[in-house]
């Protein structure tokens, strides 16, 4: 699973880097070197105007999404904090998510994503899990396959905008290199060339569409030992990222 990532790029270079035109100051999110779980990320996807299904009218934004799936039929919000992740080999499948994977696709741009290696103490037997930040050895923004979906407060009017809540899921695979290693799962990622085909509303192909998933990096990766701070959510900023002696 992929259940903690850095993300400190600014607006400014995400909308430059992902082409978006769509963005609005008012929501810009703080660098966070420890998202987690039900934090506000960024998301680029592509949207068509209300009312309109045509392919002149779609536009590509920059949004924060909530960390988390919720499906539109789901009775309680909190279920989003257990869809976090889907994976790639049942994600087109899958109630929850496959109208999102026909219609609602996203990236989701990161530095690099945590995982846990647990090891064992030779001396006293114990063991512990080490954190370790996966990057892509380039330092380039990894650009996360991601879903999203609306879910509507019930209790509240639908033309009320409060009553909206937009949420997304990484989509993950079985890892490889460094990340496999460290831990069998890891996220999916998409290189530029396929950002247009990905965002696209219109395409719903599931078979080309799973076809344009990729290692992060194309597997060129590295890990780092970082220290258990990044254990706590609360914990934040880039000393998180730097290396530790295990």
């Amino acid at each position: 699973m992929c259940g903690r990532y850095v993300s400190t790029r600014s607006p400014k270079d995400l909308t430059r880097l992902f082409g978006v035109k769509d963005w609005h100051s008012e929501e810009t999110l703080d660098p966070n070197y420890n998202v987690a779980p039900t934090d506000d990320v960024y998301a680029v996807l592509e949207r068509t105007s209300r009312g309109s299904d045509d392919e002149a009218s779609v536009r590509r934004e920059l949004r924060p999404l909530r960390w988390g799936l919720v499906p539109s039929w789901a009775k309680d919000p909190k279920i989003g904090s257990r869809m976090i992740n889907a994976r790639v080999e049942t994600v087109h499948e899958k109630p929850a998510y496959r109208r999102a994977f026909a219609r609602r696709r996203c990236l989701l741009p990161a530095d690099g994503f945590y995982e846990w290696q647990r090891l064992k103490n030779e001396q006293s037997g114990k063991a512990r899990k080490q954190p370790y930040f996966i990057h892509p050895v380039d330092g380039q923004v990894m650009a996360l396959a991601g879903l999203y979906e609306y879910w509507r407060n019930p209790d509240m009017e639908k033309d009320d905008p409060s009553a909206w809540l937009m949420t997304c899921t990484i989509i993950t695979t079985e890892a490889t290199d460094a990340a496999g290693r460290i831990h069998p799962r890891m996220p999916l990622a998409l290189t530029p060339d396929h950002y247009d085909a990905w965002l696209d509303p219109h395409r719903d192909n599931a078979d080309e569409l799973r076809g344009l998933l990729t290692q992060p990096a194309d597997g060129h990766l590295d890990a780092r030992p970082v220290s258990t701070a990044v254990n706590h959510t609360g914990n934040n900023g880039p000393h998180l990222l730097d290396e530790v002696a295990w």
